[in-house]
């Protein structure tokens, strides 16, 4: 078996690549290849003639890519096999067996493989060995098609998706495949993500830590919300985003990894995965000091996990310490309170947008900008009265007042701290509303799920790293053969 299921000592083979069943099987293919250009060469050229021959050739290689692999993976095991060992239990090979809906990239291929059953008699499943080495997601995909599925919903939609499967691949699948494809790469790649990040966010501190600068070395959290449509009674509930980038020492963003949440009541899920991201690199940083700052709007959410999370992360260097975070409000919202505040004292029209304007510009650019706000609004409020809601004076005036401490704008941009969520506002819609919330569409938490782990991995620059770790964890986990596993078990007694 071990020597059976190495598909690149199989491959590599010269015999393999001429051997005569394979030429047999390729023959037919490569003749009509052969007519084909005759063919093109010997009739009236045109735009039209170009176009159906290359669109034909295509076809013709794609057919013999789907020989080759159908060939090369129904030669891999021998006549005789060897028992082998997995998760703890022995398996005997039993009779051949095929594949009754496998496809690769090149279309639906079918496979014999030797069945395994326990040899104990426990009633366990059956096994297939040469799926497992082979990478076999469900049954229904070899590894390089699912890979290529898992990418295609990253952005497509089911039926789009379906229909450049059966375009591109000639791989016809309905949609109950499609899902049970795109979940199981979800579930795979998805527990091996965090290390990526922790990597990718790494290796931005040590680019930014490489170079000089003014200021030192950010690193800037965010999260945000956004409305999702659902099926059931409740027709829309929040879904949440969060980002963490790193800005050089001249407040430029280097990049950014995204995190995002199905609707989950308390947002417990993503407060623990942003919670862990931000521990692990922190611990694993050994270069200068950094300024951490959080970046959002003053919500519930944001606001509790700031107070009851964030700010109590104790810092392993400083013992009794915690992690200086430093909270920005976003600016934009402030200024919806500003001109809300505009028009509870002006009331609607011209005075109010031109105050409403002028106020933006202290709080941005002066010194204790909030409080001249402030005080401005009270002197107006005492020699005109209010035009407006008395309620609204009082709402924004109460924001403004609880925020002022997060709303320092003159510092910020003084140390090229972002006084904006621009980013985490566009994770929102990179992650959801680009995805989710197109015409028609209404999504359970499961399925929306597998699809928001693929963005998250794919947006994230993360896909190339996560796809390796992926293989590399299939290929420990492989079945054994018994000399295999007496060699195993004899390095871990010494």
């Amino acid at each position: 078996m071990q020597d059976a299921t190495r598909t690149n000592r199989c491959v590599a083979r010269v015999c393999d690549l001429t051997s005569p069943r394979l030429l047999f099987k390729l023959w037919p293919v490569v003749l009509r290849m052969a007519r084909l250009v005759h063919a093109f060469r010997t009739n009236p050229l045109s735009p039209e003639a170009a176009s159906r021959f290359e669109t034909q050739l295509a076809d013709l290689g794609r057919e013999l890519g789907r020989r080759v692999v159908e060939w090369t993976f129904n030669n891999l095991e021998p006549a005789r096999l060897p028992a082998v060992f997995w998760e703890g239990c022995h398996y005997s090979p039993k009779r051949p067996s095929p594949t009754r809906n496998l496809n690769c990239l090149f279309g639906k291929i079918r496979l014999w493989r030797r069945l395994y059953e326990d040899s104990e008699g426990l009633g366990l499943p059956s096994l297939f060995p040469l799926e497992l080495y082979l990478g076999i997601v469900k049954g229904v995909a070899t590894a390089a098609l699912a890979d290529r599925v898992a990418q295609l919903a990253v952005e497509l939609s089911q039926r789009p998706l379906l229909a450049v499967l059966e375009a591109e691949h000639r791989v016809c699948w309905g949609p109950e495949t499609l899902r049970k494809v795109t979940a199981a790469m979800a579930e795979g790649m998805s527990p091996l993500v965090h290390a990526a990040r922790v990597e990718r966010v790494l290796q931005w501190l040590a680019e930014a830590a490489a170079k000089s600068g003014p200021r030192r070395i950010m690193l800037a959290v965010g999260r945000d919300g956004v409305m999702l449509p659902l099926r059931g009674p409740a027709k829309y509930r929040e879904g949440a985003a969060a980002t963490l980038s790193v800005f050089s020492r001249w407040g430029k963003r280097l990049g950014t990894v995204y995190l995002g949440q199905m609707p989950q009541a308390g947002q417990e899920a993503l407060s623990e995965e942003l919670t862990r991201l931000i521990r692990d690199v922190l611990a694993a940083w050994q270069g200068p000091t950094l300024r951490l700052v959080y970046i959002t709007d003053a919500g519930f959410h944001p606001s509790e996990y700031f107070a009851k999370v964030l700010s109590c992360i104790p810092n392993p260097s400083q013992p009794g310490h915690y992690y200086p975070w430093e909270w920005v409000v976003d600016y934009y919202h402030a200024c919806q309170y500003i001109t809300k505040l505009s028009e509870a004292i002006f009331g609607p029209g011209r005075a109010a947008y031109a105050w409403a304007a002028k106020m933006r510009r202290w709080l941005k650019d002066k010194p204790g900008g909030v409080f001249r706000v402030l005080r401005s609004a009270g002197a107006l409020r005492a020699l005109r009265g209010l035009h407006g809601a008395e309620s609204d004076y009082d709402a924004a005036c109460g924001y403004l007042r609880r925020h002022a401490a997060s709303m320092d704008y003159y510092t910020c941009r003084r140390l090229r701290k972002p006084i904006g969520s621009g980013v985490t506002e566009a994770a929102c819609k990179i992650l959801f509303t680009q995805r989710f919330k197109r015409a028609g569409m209404q999504w359970d938490i499961e399925s929306g799920g597998a699809v928001l782990a693929l963005r998250v991995i794919a947006l994230s620059g993360l896909w190339s790293s996560v796809r390796r770790r992926l293989l590399a964890a299939q290929e420990k986990a492989l079945p054994q053969t018994h000399a295999q596993y007496c060699e195993t078990m004899a390095k871990i007694a010494a």
